[in-house]
């Protein structure tokens, strides 16, 4: 059962919880975007004979995506079980 925050602790709460949501959305920006803009620059690089760019858009975006999204759970699991208002 989760416990009733005090005002200034919601503060805090969301602090944590608003900051962590920017962080993932520049994240997400950066390798959904970003990385692809410069993909005939990173074309010059090649990883196992695939071209960095090609990769980056093939694979190595999803898999961020992917860890990102574990990386949000678990933070955001740490940060309501340090406020005491986690669902378990």
């Amino acid at each position: 059962m989760s416990k009733k925050l005090s005002p200034d602790e919601m503060k805090a709460y969301w602090s944590r919880t608003s900051s962590l949501m920017w962080t993932l959305l520049v994240l997400w920006l950066f390798f959904g975007f970003i990385v692809h803009m410069f993909a005939p620059q990173l074309n010059g690089i090649r990883i196992l004979g695939f071209p960095l760019g090609f990769y980056m858009a093939a694979q190595g975006s999803l898999i961020a995506f992917v860890v990102m999204c574990f990386w949000n759970a678990s933070a955001q699991n740490k940060i309501d079980e340090e406020f005491g208002v986690s669902d378990e």
